[in-house]
């Protein structure tokens, strides 16, 4: 595009690039794992279950000899078998009586139909929110929303200092869900390069607000008596769907798994019930979407048999949790905003597709350093159908070929000379494990594969051409092959956030899973990504780089994302075509050391994993060395790099290792899968929700340091006979103990409001044009040019 070459970035007047130094704002979702501990009695999700409809007729059918016992007695033994009491992604109950006056008038206007209506009658559904037990009226609500009736309880609680109420009270409106999870944003977009370290900002705002809601669900567990009665609420972060709720969905249909784990939509969304109807319709598209999985597998020759292993008809990929990171530009803002600017919507698309195909090549450096999800799979869950979760639909042929027969490869499913895989029958499959001694293989982040991350493009449609509606006309031919539906959102790895849209211009990172850290892997994390997008759009304005360097074709698509996805499965090299047309790809792939002609793939250049990562550090640090002296990189790329030579360091590294230490192991390899994906499990909801808590006290600490000779923070925190500092130290101890009382979780939330407040009004206040626009015709002049390419394509 002569447009992007046309880009005049450095003679404009223009002190930095965007998305670098103090142009760059970030925000962040979160997507948070729930359990309610209990006895089946006392807990709401057995409780439905025994009382269902659905049980009740399978067990029926059963005693009549009209289906086989498999389902009930799977049922009966996920409702019996439970010696930890733990109970994932139930709804919780408790009297309405308990509400503030204020928080019952809230979940009163969160049952309406439409919120935005004052005469609006109630939703259709909210019996299954309200009933009435022994003459008490009843609230039955998921966890997601709990938070927010929480919060809303403390504000009408008349403990909540003036000067923090109006804060808090902006902040109910980012207590949302994901489709089985509370989904949390954040309270305000944070300067990402705010504090003494590069992506400090984004780093504290998601730890003070993980703190938070740690704080919203202690207060909920004694103010709504839910600990008294049996349900004591957990919520923490965990990337992969639960095992036992994968148990469960074994047994049950979809529409009842949607009924169970479906959210609500009683909070973020003025017409909640047609939300609602949207999750379901998620669900059911991907549930279908990977029971079409098989014919692709047969297609291009991964299965050779009849004999496969039909996946559930329900699928459990929605209960996984990311983390996503979006950042905005304000010299992009401002020039989007600005009618005479020369940047519109034609031109933020078209650079912003190219952007996304630069950086999707840098994209695997981030995947098990800074994020991970690690997981065992057991030799008898090496089907195809089921180990490949959605990358058919994500890759074509030739590397999903390559990374089934490199996979079975690492997991060393070999015996004399022959690569096994399981036969089907699960007694059978694992009487061949035990005697062949095949124990499967360990993953570093699962999520990556368990989820459906990114659309493929077609032929007739790419999705990254630049051109507006791509997204959408990508969609509905996915639509035509039961892949996707035109109502959903298009998913990827990186992606644009238009100005129309989003009311900034930005793109979100949807590729991370868990963090071993909040104050050092996210900062790092974010600074990086920040570092990469800077550095696309400086390859833009030097013209290195345009759309028909990246061509958008399926087969180049899948080229470069095979790359990221080998990396998320551990698999140490990967194959790129000699005549490959991605011409960037190329030049990196000729930079990395060790390469050579592959033995079994003609004209392909066989490539290790761990040196070509360590190619993409330098050519960040070769191209980019202003960006990286700006944004105070440089150890952090060095450390990354030390991270991709030694795999220990990283993040999935670490957490893997805190796994195998909780559980006594020497190694992931010496446990089952279900061991130790539930010592996974118990560790996220213990160990790492204490440490993100412990994050979020220091960061607190470290911003009310700074108010500590200010009145009104005193008046927040009102007659203490500790400072601040060892107050929060005080706190923290009792928070840890479990051992905070419900007027000093107030105080605690009072004080995190302030803090908020403060740091709210501070990015505010760094909202000024950082690129030194003397006028409004130096803003022109940059884009000046691009009507031309853009129209070109767009018409």
């Amino acid at each position: 595009m002569s447009a992007i070459r046309d880009f005049e970035w450095l003679n404009a007047g223009l002190r930095e690039f965007p998305f670098s130094g103090w142009d760059c704002t970030a925000g962040v979702e979160n997507e948070f794992q729930v359990v309610v501990e209990g006895g089946s009695g006392d807990v709401d999700l057995p409780r439905s279950i025994k009382n269902s409809r659905f049980y009740s007729n399978i067990r029926r059918r059963t005693d009549r000899g009209d289906t086989s016992d498999r389902l009930v007695h799977g049922l009966d033994e996920y409702l019996r078998d439970n010696p930890n009491q733990i109970w994932e992604n139930s709804w919780i109950v408790f009297p309405r009586e308990l509400l503030s006056r204020y928080a019952d008038s809230l979940f009163t206007h969160d049952l309406k139909q439409d919120k935005k209506d004052p005469s609006s009658p109630l939703r259709s559904d909210f019996r299954d929110f309200v009933y009435e037990k022994q003459g008490a009226e009843m609230i039955r609500v998921p966890v997601s929303y709990l938070l927010k009736l929480s919060l809303a309880d403390i504000l009408g609680s008349g403990q909540v200092p003036g000067n923090v109420r109006r804060a808090l009270a902006g902040f109910m409106d980012n207590f949302q869900n994901d489709n089985t999870s509370p989904e949390v944003v954040s309270f305000y977009p944070a300067t990402l390069n705010s504090g003494d370290k590069p992506g400090e900002g984004v780093a504290r705002e998601t730890a003070q607000r993980f703190l938070f809601c740690q704080l919203l669900v202690a207060y909920a567990n004694k103010r709504f008596g839910l600990e008294e009665s049996g349900q004591k609420v957990v919520v923490y972060c965990a990337p992969h769907s639960p095992v036992r709720q994968k148990m469960l969905n074994a047994v049950i249909s979809d529409s009842y798994y949607r009924k169970l784990f479906m959210n609500p939509c009683l909070s973020g969304w003025d017409r909640g019930e047609e939300k609602r109807a949207y999750m379901g319709l998620c669900h059911e598209v991907l549930s279908r979407s990977q029971l079409n999985i098989i014919p692709k597998l047969k297609e291009c020759g991964i299965i050779t048999r009849n004999l496969v292993v039909l996946p559930n008809t329900s699928n459990t990929s929605l209960a996984n949790n990311g983390i996503h990171i979006s950042l905005g530009s304000r010299v992009l803002n401002d020039m989007r905003s600005d009618p005479e600017s020369g940047f519109g919507p034609k031109q933020e698309k078209y650079q912003g597709d190219l952007a996304i195909k630069i950086i999707e090549h840098f994209l695997p450096l981030f995947v098990g350093t800074y994020s991970g999800s690690p997981y065992r799979m057991d030799f008898k869950d090496f089907h195809p159908e089921l180990a490949l979760g959605f990358l058919p639909h994500e890759l074509d042929f030739t590397h999903l070929r390559m990374i089934w027969r490199r996979w079975k490869k690492k997991a060393s499913l070999n015996f004399l000379g022959h690569r096994l895989t399981p036969f089907g029958p699960e007694v059978l499959d694992k009487m061949i494990s035990r005697v062949f001694r095949l124990k499967g293989d360990y993953i570093q982040d699962f999520r990556l594969i368990d989820y459906f991350v990114a659309l493929m493009s077609t032929r007739r449609s790419p999705g990254l051409d630049g051109s507006p509606g791509n997204d959408q006309r990508l969609i509905r031919d996915l639509e035509t092959m039961g892949v996707f539906h035109s109502r959903m959102s298009a998913y990827q790895l990186y992606k644009l956030r238009q100005f129309k849209q989003m009311g900034f211009c930005g793109f979100e990172g949807r590729y991370y899973s868990q963090f071993f850290s909040l104050s050092r892997g996210m900062r790092e994390a974010s600074a990086l990504q920040a570092l990469l997008t800077s550095l696309a759009f400086k390859y833009m304005a030097r013209g290195e780089i345009g759309h028909a360097d990246v061509p958008d074709h399926p087969s180049v698509e899948s080229e470069r994302r095979q790359i990221f996805f080998t990396t998320a499965i551990g698999i140490p090299t990967f194959y790129v075509h000699k005549k490959s047309t991605n011409r960037f790809l190329r030049r990196l792939i000729l930079e990395t050391p060790s390469i050579r002609s592959s033995r079994r793939y003609q004209g392909y250049w066989r490539v290790y994993n761990q040196e070509f990562r360590l190619v993409l550090v330098r050519r960040i640090l070769r191209d980019a060395p202003d960006l990286v002296e700006k944004n105070g990189m440089n150890d952090v790329l060095q450390e990354l790099k030390r991270m991709i030579r030694d795999p220990w360091r990283t993040a999935s590294g670490r957490l893997c290792a805190e796994i195998c230490r909780k559980s006594g192991a020497a190694s992931p390899m010496r446990l089952s899968g279900e061991e130790f994906n539930t010592a996974a499990e118990k560790y996220y909801r213990t160990d790492l929700r204490e440490k993100y808590a412990s994050e979020g006290f220091s960061f607190l600490w470290k911003d009310l340091k700074k108010f500590e000779d200010r009145e009104e923070l005193w008046n927040v925190m009102g007659a203490q006979e500790h400072g601040p500092s060892e107050y929060l130290h005080l706190m923290e101890r009792k928070f840890l103990g479990g051992d905070l009382r419900i007027e000093e979780i107030i105080k605690l939330v009072s004080l995190l409001g302030y803090s908020a407040g403060k740091n709210a009004e501070q990015a505010a206040e760094d909202n000024y044009d950082p690129c030194g626009f003397e006028s409004g015709n130096d803003r022109k002049s940059i884009m000046q040019g691009t009507g031309a390419g853009c129209d070109a394509l767009c018409g």
